[in-house]
């Protein structure tokens, strides 16, 4: 059976509805009910009506998407979600059809019945080839490349399968439109955490996140391999870092989300070391709980996942150090946003 991607909101503002609902959802607010459609063509002047200042390329890209989303996706097809607050992704199966919910919250109007399967899978435990098929700029779409469905049913099954050969992606016709198309962002993330994945393991992220924290202005303190105290890193503001913000800092290299017990954790030290904010760098992800626990402690802890940490790294990165720099070379490059 087909895999498919449905994101969940543009910042993944919908995502913890998602979970807690056990559906998917399509966004597309002002858009009516799609139950009582029969033919695809019947899609495009609906979108017209309710977009009537959009270009033509923009609502038939729309068109494929919620026509997949409402026909095409059917009982027994693998569904995937990317989640960008917690750095992860879910898997579930679809159990039921299309319907829709007038009384649902914004963006969840449109949806599908799923049991997920996997809440909270680190994007870094999924091969590369595999990110990169799940970073299409579309919120909707079918995943077939590099034998993808069998491959995501194995890790289901907490198996691994090979790469295998590689197949071209099916579409609904031959309609161009139909093709995925690559989120150039989210492809040079993939490529970046992938790179720093193999470059900086266990005790080296934690110098990575110190070059960056003092690249931000921060003084530093360091601890020893293997004698953090609950802390990795001490830091502060001011000539001799005792001025705030004064952070503690967790950080963890394993490829799993970490828990809301690390975060608890945390919070615990920062009356012990005397500092005013925790921040976790955790390069497996989060959790929903911890993702949940640090939301209810805004204005004392922060959760970096890896494209935190990435985004923080691109900014600084002209005061990174040398031996950094050339250890992650990176190039700004300008690009054409499309449609």
């Amino acid at each position: 059976m087909p895999v498919w991607v449905a994101r969940a909101g543009r910042n993944g503002e919908n995502e913890a509805f998602v979970m807690d609902n056990s559906i998917a959802v399509a966004g597309w607010h002002d858009v009516p009910d799609l139950s009582s459609l029969n033919e695809r063509s019947e899609l495009l002047p609906i979108l017209n009506k309710q977009y009537p200042g959009e270009a033509e390329n923009t609502l038939k890209n729309w068109e494929t998407q919620l026509w997949a989303f409402s026909n095409r996706i059917e009982k027994g097809d693998v569904l995937i979600l990317p989640r960008k607050r917690t750095s992860t992704v879910a898997i579930g199966i679809v159990k039921g059809e299309y319907r829709y919910d007038a009384k649902a919250v914004s963006g969840c109007r449109h949806q599908i019945p799923v049991t997920w399967k996997e809440r909270d899978l680190s994007r870094q435990s999924i091969d590369i080839d595999l990110r990169h098929s799940l970073g299409a700029s579309m919120t909707i779409f079918q995943v077939s490349r590099n034998r993808a469905e069998d491959r995501i049913r194995a890790m289901l099954d907490g198996k691994t399968l090979p790469l295998g050969q590689d197949t071209k992606a099916t579409g609904d016709g031959d309609d161009a439109s139909d093709t995925p198309i690559p989120d150039i962002e989210r492809f040079a993330l993939d490529q970046i955490s992938d790179h720093i994945s193999r470059k900086f393991r266990g005790h080296e992220l934690e110098r990575l996140v110190e070059a960056v924290l003092l690249a931000q202005g921060f003084i530093t303190d360091r601890t020893d391999e293997g004698a953090d105290g609950g802390v990795d890193i001490l830091c502060g503001k001011g000539r001799l870092g005792l001025e705030p913000p004064r952070l503690c800092v967790q950080v963890k290299s394993q490829d799993k989300p970490i828990d809301v017990k690390v975060v608890r954790e945390l919070q615990g030290v920062l009356n012990s070391f005397g500092a005013d904010l925790g921040l976790i760098v955790a390069w497996g992800g989060f959790s929903s709980g911890a993702d949940k626990e640090a939301r209810r402690n805004f204005f004392k802890i922060r959760l970096w996942g890896p494209d935190e940490l990435i985004g923080q790294l691109v900014a600084a990165y002209d005061d990174l150090p040398k031996d950094i720099q050339k250890d992650i070379p990176l190039k700004r490059v300008w690009t054409l946003v499309g449609d």
